[in-house]
């Protein structure tokens, strides 16, 4: 019993080691290695977990930087092509940012964050990129509201640049608006530019306005077409409002 014991107590620490190994070595067989990596995982998580979260930080803040980046680029590039408007810098101008927009009336009107204190009075002239979007209808000292071509009620006088003919351009809640014509026959056709007219109390004349679409004359006693406009009124952000020129009418009664 003696002998039992001493050799137990000699070699009981390389049989418990060899058990563990044997044990361990089949555990890694079965698993594939997923309990050492787990293992692994859960030990140098103090070390490692911080550089990832701070990695994580980095490229969160990288994204919003080129966000910004581009959301200014985006800007620039609306601020650049209002400033090359040829009717703009033939006159004062004053750029205004869209600040306000309803829901429910986002082709009627919009508000602007500049108003009296910049120069800018009742009935002045709004353009965007593209052309004509409306003209100004009330006014405080920092704000001014745009009545839109867009809205039902708005009526300007245009032209067709090809042909000169004369009509009467109605909003019509959309991108698009129609073009009433004067002469039964206009001889117009899709394509054709138009313009605001001499003949137009509220704008100056050969401001752009867009290009027919389509042209309806089945009915001669309302020959009109439909205008595509220029100016991406569904999306305005940037806009010039002049402030030389036929810009200060103080009667808000739309008319041609």
């Amino acid at each position: 019993m003696g002998a039992v014991v001493r050799w137990w107590t000699r070699f009981s620490s390389l049989l418990i080691l060899t058990g563990v190994t044997l044990g361990v070595a089949w555990v890694v067989r079965e698993t594939n290695g997923a309990g050492i990596r787990e293992l692994y995982r859960v030990v140098t998580l103090p070390i490692y977990g911080g550089v990832n979260n701070t990695d994580q930080l980095i490229q969160a803040r990288t994204w919003e930087l080129e966000q910004r980046l581009a959301e200014v680029q985006s800007q620039n590039d609306q601020l650049r092509q209002l400033l090359n408007i040829p009717q703009v810098k033939q006159n004062k101008a004053v750029v205004a940012r869209v600040i306000g927009r309803s829901a429910d009336h986002w082709w009627q009107q919009v508000l602007l964050n500049q108003g009296s204190r910049e120069g800018l009075a009742q009935g002045a002239v709004v353009l965007a990129s593209g052309g004509v979007v409306g003209r100004i209808t009330s006014i405080t000292p920092n704000t001014s509201r745009i009545l839109l071509l867009t809205d039902p009620s708005s009526r300007v006088g245009v032209v067709v640049g090809r042909t000169r003919q004369m009509g009467i351009l109605r909003g019509q809640l959309g991108n698009k608006a129609v073009l009433e014509f004067f002469d039964k026959d206009p001889k117009v056709q899709p394509q054709d530019a138009v313009l605001t007219s001499e003949l137009s109390s509220l704008f100056p004349a050969g401001l752009p306005v867009g290009v027919i679409e389509s042209v309806d004359l089945s009915d001669p006693t309302r020959p009109h077409a439909i205008v595509q406009l220029a100016a991406p009124v569904d999306r305005l952000e940037w806009v010039q409002v002049m402030v030389n020129g036929q810009s200060s009418q103080t009667t808000l009664t739309p008319s041609p």
